[in-house]
């Protein structure tokens, strides 16, 4: 039986690919694996046979025989020691590219999410417009760092890896913003990692329940 992952039945992203478990969807369609999708409602992802899975009543979920993991790095991180494709050979450029995952979500990814999360709960509110320049600091510090570190490479350490595909999935939620505009080589970047079959094949089946039409 084919691997199962738990995704929004109707997502706040409408389909733009920016939902955690286009993460995962993406992990398995480049280390080819099959797999079967769960649809969740909201509500459905606060009651206790989610919870069970997930203890914070979110999704990816991630079920595999007697094997259940939640949080899509960790996810992605498992795919990935399991199966060729996302983690190098080598041991010291293994271990770079999980260094680039915990990067991609602990260091990248707040500031980003915290932007974000400003502009949809505090927009409107009378400090707003006062924290915005603060919040948007924060995110050019981390797209300052690292753009310097990419430079003119393709990839952040070599070919391909896990931690190209956390940090491509958490620099997509800035699009939107327009601040990844200011930075060419990242937005180049980002674009290799859309240009991937991959991630094509992700974002469309992720695509597809939003619109509700097959993917492909």
């Amino acid at each position: 039986m084919p691997p199962v992952i738990t995704a929004f039945e109707s997502s706040p992203d409408r389909g733009r690919g920016l939902a955690r478990d286009m993460r995962v969807r993406w992990a398995l369609e480049e280390t080819g694996q099959p797999y079967d999708v769960r649809l969740l409602s909201f509500e459905a992802m606060k009651q206790p046979a989610h919870l069970a899975l997930h203890p914070f009543g979110q999704i990816p979920t991630f079920e595999e025989g007697e094997l259940a993991l939640f949080e899509s790095g960790a996810i992605v991180l498992h795919l990935a020691g399991r199966h060729a494709g996302l983690l190098p050979d080598d041991a010291n450029a293994r271990a770079r590219a999980i260094a680039w995952m915990f990067a991609a979500v602990n260091t990248v990814e707040p500031p980003i999410v915290e932007l974000s999360m400003a502009g949809i709960v505090e927009r409107g509110k009378p400090w707003y417009e006062a924290r915005l320049p603060m919040l948007q600091n924060r995110v050019r510090t981390r797209l300052d760092q690292l753009s310097s570190r990419l430079g003119d490479a393709e990839w952040l350490d070599g070919a391909f890896s896990a931690g190209d595909l956390m940090m491509v999935s958490v620099l997509l939620r800035l699009r939107s913003s327009g601040l990844l505009d200011d930075y060419p080589k990242l937005s180049a970047y980002v674009t290799r990692g859309e240009a991937r079959p991959g991630y094509r094949r992700a974002f469309a089946a992720q695509l597809a329940v939003f619109t509700g039409k097959p993917a492909g």
